[in-house]
């Protein structure tokens, strides 16, 4: 593909057209219904990212009320990620193979249940249980709203406009999110509140969401879902345990379980009729840009956005609330940015839309250095200006290149592939982001050192995902 007018659709891996691929789809309860598929996967999303990104501002309450000391803080952040990065791919495949509608409705039922029962917990570990729970039902939800939104709009034009309105509610939920908390005086009622929300979309879903899916044959690849989910959570454990100390046992033991159960997985795929994931994936070049913009989103921008609200708090004194509206300067920007990207689409493709953003990302956290040491914070404006323009570019690139470097009929699956790599990067990146930030001694030599890597890390990113040229792939 090149950023001139190619149809970015024509990087999938497969010569499947939309019109075989909705023939190929089956056990439909009706025809779908393309305005209210849009509004209720986008409103879902939405509703999942705020929950998501609630403890970036409420971290300081929540973990003085929990009696949560500094060292499992990184828990209260990565639960959810460590649920999402989990079983991501897993409720992928099982929406494509068991139906679409019946996982997005499973998945936000359970959000809605699990962060109401979250509001009610007493302790760290509790609260970190639910968190967790909250991320494997975001995870049903996720993956199957784009493999929903492919079959409701089966044109490249219809995809692309769907795509890109879905991503910028991807970003509209990490702004509306912790405004929302913020506004609440009590974090444990605005987790009632954001639960409330998802039971509201998960029953609308029930009602107005038709049944697709794409079954392929042959027995549910269970070993395989159990194998990739133990080996991503003894990786997330390592990685949060690991910035208490990376040479203690309970760490080397956690990681070298996560490399034997990976190679387990790997096996088990290729002797399996209907893989969790088609292996041949992995060398095709949109697909590898898909996963590894994920996983740099996660490890740079994620990782650096979840954490610095709370080191926010706590060096220059702003209140939740105020550390809110901070950040909406660039979760606003992401989500305005997002939802007209569509209009780069004929001139620039969605690899070159992330090599773009992953930069403006790099010069964002560079520009933001010194406002924490010089007690500053209008010193992060244009550093947060920068940040969410990049933001919003990766936003609007990434679903629609994950749904688009697969078959139409796996669409689910891409969706989940790429979004398990990226929250492995938020996972990896909050610890990181935290390790870095208390280890210089003073919060503002600690930021400057966080934003500094995460800088490195988009630069990295953007080199990688830039040589990832997409030749030799046969047209769609």
């Amino acid at each position: 593909m090149t950023g001139t007018g190619t149809d970015p659709t024509t990087t999938a891996p497969s010569a499947t057209t939309p019109a075989a691929s909705a023939r190929a789809d089956t056990a439909r309860d009706s025809p779908p219904r393309p305005g209210a598929t849009l509004a209720l996967t986008s409103g879902a999303t939405a509703v999942a990212l705020m929950t998501y990104t609630a403890p970036m501002v409420t971290l300081p309450a929540t973990a003085a009320d929990l009696h949560t000391p500094l060292s499992a803080q990184a828990w209260l952040l990565n639960g959810t990620p460590l649920g999402l990065a989990a079983l991501l791919l897993v409720a992928g495949s099982l929406a494509d193979d068991y139906g679409r509608r019946r996982i997005f409705v499973s998945g936000t039922l359970a959000l809605g249940v699990t962060t109401v029962l979250g509001a009610f917990a007493t302790t760290t570990w509790l609260f970190t249980l639910f968190r967790v729970a909250q991320g494997a039902a975001s995870a049903a939800l996720l993956a199957s709203s784009l493999g929903l939104l492919v079959h409701a709009f089966p044109t490249p034009g219809g995809r692309l406009r769907a795509t890109g309105v879905w991503g910028a509610f991807v970003s509209g939920g990490i702004a509306a999110g912790p405004l929302l908390v913020g506004a609440i005086p009590s974090w444990r009622v605005s987790y009632g509140v954001l639960g409330a929300a998802a039971l509201i979309a998960a029953g609308l879903g029930a009602r107005a969401l038709s049944e697709s899916r794409s079954p392929r044959g042959g027995r549910p690849d269970l070993t395989g879902a159990v194998t990739f989910g133990l080996a991503l959570v003894a990786l997330v454990a390592a990685l949060t345990l690991g910035r208490d100390g990376w040479l203690r046992a309970p760490v080397g033991l956690l990681v070298a379980a996560a490399a034997v159960l990976t190679a387990l997985f790997v096996l088990v795929e290729r002797r399996t009729a209907a893989p969790m994931i088609e292996l041949s994936l992995l060398r095709r070049p949109p697909f590898l840009a898909s996963s590894a913009g994920g996983l740099f989103t996660g490890l740079a921008v994620i990782g650096l956005f979840s954490f610095l609200p709370t080191l926010l708090q706590q060096a220059l004194g702003l209140s939740a609330m105020d550390t809110a509206w901070l950040f909406l300067l660039w979760s606003g920007l992401s989500f305005a940015v997002a939802l007209q990207a569509r209009r780069l689409a004929h001139r620039v493709s969605p690899r070159h839309q992330l090599s773009i953003g992953f930069a403006l990302h790099a010069v964002g956290a560079l520009a933001m250095l010194g406002a924490v040491d010089a007690g500053s914070w209008t010193r992060l404006l244009p550093g947060l200006v920068m940040a969410g323009v990049g933001s919003g570019l990766l936003n609007a690139a990434l679903p629609l290149l994950a749904v688009e470097s697969v078959p139409s009929a796996r669409a689910a699956m891409g969706s989940g592939a790429q979004q398990t790599f990226r929250y492995i990067g938020s996972c990896a990146g909050v610890a990181l982001t935290i390790a870095l930030a208390t280890s210089a001694g003073a919060p503002g030599r600690g930021a400057d050192l966080a934003m500094t890597v995460s800088a490195g890390l988009a630069v990295a990113a953007a080199v990688l995902v830039g040589v990832l040229r997409e030749r030799g792939l046969p047209a769609r």
